[in-house]
């Protein structure tokens, strides 16, 4: 068969009813046996599964080898689960109605500890036989010196030689509510081991049987049925590798899909020429060498504006790395080939930041800018949308003003968007929509280093480009983790900064004090630093705020009225402050490594040598040491991403979630599965590469799992 149109509603339909609608995995739950119309409730509720697809799919986070049984005497309190084989001795209820419990001594020939039960006493009591052997699998625990095991899992010799589970337990997440509804792992696990019972040889395979010989693929089937009941450690391996790997690989193809479909759709803005606007700044008004890497950058956006296509690019470099400059002379590309351009920002502090910046290096050309925020009067306002229209302006910066209705451009060929993903999509495709034929190329910059995986997901259709340099004379921000026994000392090296004329941040992680944690507060530490420098003006700024009382303290210290600046995290993207040398941040170990990153990038923008002082407490965890070691070791961006990612996963990143795309994957982890995503990207790039619409008959099964998928649909992409 040969499949005409990838699109065709009708095509899809048919292909959904015939391959899906009556697939053994889409049976409501409830029908499963072991489950009925009360559990299925529960189990949609609590963890959204509403069929049999949805319970197969739904993975252990962990396995517990049930191969070993331990001696009572091995036993102690710190191990995370055993098994013993021994005999129950004796049975005793301890008080009344929810405060009783039964305890039960377990003993084997080398000692005996505690079964404890708090709930089902009546049915253990009717069912526990003395003296007869049983294999009990539990955490242990300690009370009152004795070793104990609350509600274990109890099997007779025959019991597990019928049950035969393979040797590896599977662990799943459940709810305070499920379990108190008898709903438990062990629960779970054994619907899962009823429903591949069922299921064999009814498991439809999702990829082309070419990609799963190619590349010794599990089959569908055989990937699931492990993923739950692994015989060994390889059938595990493999199983987690074709699941993981289709997750990706199905990502990977819509994003280069729709990659194809937005080169084929949309057409871009022709800049053919560098013209004089462009060399004239790069010959006379250039303030120092590019690097070869914004170099390189402008050679990508050259390449990008000049193919008839619509430019989709992302720029990633460290705060300080001269994003804005490459955004500028991308703009005057555009100026020279007869079009506008604008730069959105996220705060108007940012937003008036790049048109100071901006303005500074066109001073002397004669070219038309102009900044448009909420704070614009009507009367300016007005000339502006005047301008905009006759093309009297050529730049125009700002923040979400630019996207009202009332803002139109004569002819609007560039759009470049700061620190993306601090607009809502909805916001950027106002900005895109600006023209009604042909869309604007697009620019995102982010000061956010995106690890390569997220990028390759997130970020999958667009074109990346890297800016890994920082210009000539910045130096490396020094840093240093210091506990509170250090502090005199930090005292007076910050005084000796002031000596030297430099400004000084201090980010502390609360605005007002907190019952429930110890951390140093903001007002508490703007006290103390203003008693420990009298004779310094100190300035405070946090969300708290209002916006003008925010903008009006960051002037101040911007403009060197006031050297201390104690904040929160509203300071993370803010002004540029050349002389600001040193960022102390109180309670660092409760920071992300993101947001650290960040908040030392507001220091070290100037000439002279910066540093960025951690102050922790004692008590820290492995993964705050990390954290912390991490940002002492290295001021790469993307090494300190990486990190961040393996430690805390990408949906805590900052920016994924705002973005407006959210991660749901269920096995796959783009912290630790790089090489499957690279992987998977190749395999779908060949794919669409050879067969765009997916005609062929080899790639029909993939079509049908595509067009079945209820994955997000990616519809951003266009946007960027």
């Amino acid at each position: 068969m040969v499949i005409s149109n990838f699109n065709d509603p009708a095509f899809f339909s048919q292909i959904h009813y015939l391959c899906f609608m009556t697939d053994f995995l889409d049976q409501d739950i409830k029908f499963l046996p072991g489950v009925g119309p009360k559990k299925a409730a529960l189990l949609e509720k609590e963890l959204k599964i509403k069929n049999f697809r949805d319970l197969i799919y739904y993975f252990p986070y962990k396995y517990v080898d049930r191969t070993k049984i331990y001696k009572i005497s091995e036993i102690h309190a710190q191990m995370p689960y055993i098994q013993v084989k021994g005999k129950i001795r004796s049975v005793e209820s301890v008080g009344l109605g929810h405060k009783q419990r039964l305890t039960a001594r377990f003993s084997d020939e080398t000692g005996s500890i505690e079964l404890v039960w708090f709930q089902s006493i009546k049915w253990q009591i009717e069912h526990l036989i003395l003296n007869k052997e049983y294999l009990i699998f539990g955490k242990p625990s300690e009370f009152n010196g004795k070793i104990n095991v609350v509600h274990p899992e109890m099997e007779t010799e025959e019991e597990q030689k019928l049950k035969s589970a393979g040797l590896f337990q599977a662990f799943y997440v459940t709810s305070e509510n499920m379990k108190k509804k008898f709903l438990n792992s062990r629960a779970i696990n054994k619907l899962q081991l009823t429903l591949i019972q069922l299921a064999k040889g009814k498991i439809r395979e999702t990829l082309p049987s070419h990609l799963v010989k190619r590349l010794k693929l599990y089959s569908l089937e055989e990937a699931l049925f492990n993923i739950h009941k692994p015989e060994n450690t390889t059938s595990l391996k493999n199983a987690r590798f074709r699941l993981k790997f289709e997750e990706l690989f199905i990502i990977q193809m819509k994003i280069i899909a729709l990659k194809h479909n937005r080169e084929n759709k949309f057409k871009g803005f022709r800049f053919e020429k560098v013209g004089f606007n462009f060399n004239h700044f790069y010959k006379d008004f250039l303030p120092f060498e590019l690097t070869n890497a914004q170099k390189n950058v402008l050679k990508e956006i050259r390449r990008d504006v000049n193919r008839n296509i619509q430019m989709n690019r992302l720029l990633q470099g460290d705060v300080g790395s001269g994003k804005t400059l490459v955004a500028l002379m991308a703009m005057l590309l555009a100026i020279d080939n007869g079009f506008q351009s604008c730069l959105m920002a996220p705060t108007e502090i940012l937003a008036q930041q790049h048109f100071q910046t901006i303005s500074n290096f066109l001073n002397g050309m004669s070219l038309g800018t102009a900044l448009l925020t909420g704070s614009t009067k009507a009367s300016e306002r007005k000339e502006i949308h005047d301008s905009l229209k006759t093309g009297k302006i050529q730049i125009l910066m700002g923040t979400h003003a630019l996207i009202e209705n009332t803002v139109v451009f004569k002819n609007l060929g560039l759009v470049v968007i700061d620190e993306q993903h601090r607009f809502g999509v909805a916001q950027r495709a106002k900005l895109w929509q600006k023209n009604d034929l042909i869309p604007p190329h697009v620019l995102v910059m982010t000061a956010t280093p995106i690890p390569r995986t997220l990028a390759m997901t997130v970020y999958g259709d667009l074109d990346i480009s890297v800016i890994d340099e920082l210009p000539p004379g910045r130096k490396p921000v020094e840093t240093f983790h210091f506990f509170e026994n250090k502090r005199k000392q930090v005292y007076n090296f910050l005084k000796q900064q002031l000596e030297k004329g430099r400004q000084i941040y201090i980010v502390y992680p609360l605005i007002t004090e907190s019952e429930k944690t110890d951390l140093k507060n903001l007002e508490e530490g703007f006290r103390h630093i203003t008693e420990l420098f009298p004779e310094v003006k100190t300035g405070m700024v946090h969300g708290r705020m209002k916006p003008v009382q925010k903008e009006q303290a960051m002037e101040k210290f911007k403009a060197g009225k006031t050297k201390i600046m104690v904040a929160t995290t509203v300071i993370e993207v803010g002004v540029d402050v050349p002389n600001a040398s040193v960022m102390v941040i109180e309670s660092a170990e409760r920071f992300g490594l993101s947001q650290l990153h960040q908040l030392r990038g507001r220091v070290g923008r100037g000439a002279e040598q910066s540093y960025c002082i951690l102050m922790s407490s004692y008590k820290l965890s492995n993964e705050s040491r990390k954290r912390l070691a991490t940002m002492v070791r290295t001021n790469d961006g993307f090494e300190i991403a990486e990190v961040d990612m393996k430690l805390r996963g990408p949906g805590d990143l900052e920016g994924t979630q705002q973005s407006g795309i959210g991660f749901d994957l269920k096995i796959a982890n783009l912290g630790k599965d790089g090489e499957i995503l690279k992987l998977a990207r190749l395999m779908a790039t060949e794919i669409l590469d050879d067969d765009q619409l997916l005609q062929k008959e080899e790639n029909r099964v993939l079509l049908e799992n595509l067009k079945a998928s209820k994955q997000n649909e990616f519809n951003w992409s266009s946007i960027s």
